[in-house]
Order: structure tokens, then sequence, then C-alpha cells
């Protein structure tokens, strides 16, 4: 029995928008975490760094799904050269 090929996922999947959201929120908690004191202060860095991360993570997740929108998918032939 043969299998089915995958489709590949789209760029514009909801996946995609929450790992880039992800890791760029847990490069600044890190980035915060550390550069505020780190482990000799870990009560009040790391109140910081879970703020900055949790705002770091929305702005981005609205950013990235706001420059999608504005992108237009292309709907002419890919067989057809674009110019004549």
């Amino acid at each position: 029995m043969a299998k089915t090929p995958r489709k590949p996922a789209p760029a514009r999947s909801v996946t995609t928008y929450l790992t880039l959201s992800g890791v760029s929120a847990a490069f600044v908690g890190a980035l915060v975490f550390f550069g505020t004191g780190g482990v000799d202060e870990s009560g009040g860095a790391l109140q910081r760094a879970a703020i900055w991360s949790a705002v770091t993570f929305i702005v981005v997740l609205v950013g990235i799904a706001t420059l999608a929108l504005a992108v237009k998918d292309d709907v002419r032939d890919p067989n057809k050269p674009l110019l004549k």
C-alpha cells in the first residue's frame, strides 16, 4: 500500500506564528532574567522576565499576524511567464 505524500504545511499556519512568538519570548525572557540579576536576585528578576516574555509574545504574535494579512496571495499560474 503506497503512502500518500503529505502536503507541506503552509507558511501561514497558526503553529508557525505561535512558534516564532514563543522563541522570541523565550529569548527576551532569558536576556531580561540574566541581565537584571539572574540567580542572585531570583525573585525580582524572574517576575520581570515573565512580564517581558508575555509582552514580547503578544507583540510578536500580533505583528506577524498583521504582516501576514497585508500580503496578497499570488493567484497566477506558476507555469506561465510573468513577463512577455
